[in-house]
């Protein structure tokens, strides 16, 4: 996984700047903010509600209505995991239990000393090769207990 930029507040403007006069300009912001940083933190969401002049509860109103914008830094891997209806079917929950049961891994239970944080989200528009997953950003199809293995040794650095 690709390090990135320890907050700061000069490029976290600069980021905001070259996006603020576009129409509904709250979201490329805050994807270039997370892009960037990894997470949005909370002086970069007072900076946007200046730049886009709506108050901070707005811009905090946005950030946490979408899952994607967290409010934090992660070391590590990330593993989003679907759980739409797609999934299901094919056994994501079964993916889910594995997890827990295996590796001590709960989706959504944050957990700074792992190496790998599991998120929930529904519907990366792979269903044709469900149940689906994004390791790091890059999708993974057909993801069975084998796969869910590997990727935990990877992230955590283990041998299978």
């Amino acid at each position: 996984m690709a390090a990135r930029a320890a907050f700061d507040a000069e490029l976290a403007r600069a980021v905001i700047d070259s996006r603020r006069s576009a129409p509904g300009a709250a979201l490329p912001i805050l994807h270039d903010l997370l892009h960037q940083f990894g997470y949005i933190d909370d002086a970069a969401i007072a900076l946007m509600a200046e730049a886009l002049n709506i108050s901070k509860a707005d811009a905090l109103g946005v950030v946490s209505f979408y899952h994607d914008f967290r409010r934090a830094s992660i070391d590590g891997h990330v593993l989003k995991l679907c759980r739409a209806e797609s999934c299901q079917a094919m056994g994501c929950e079964d993916l889910v239990e594995h997890l827990e049961a295996r590796h001590g891994l709960a989706p959504d239970a944050w957990d700074a000393g792992r190496g790998l944080q599991v998120e929930t989200v529904y519907c990366l528009g792979n269903c044709a090769l469900s149940p689906a997953a994004l390791f790091d950003g890059a999708p993974i199809g057909r993801l069975d207990r084998g796969k869910i293995d590997a990727i935990v040794a990877d992230a955590e650095g283990k041998a299978s």
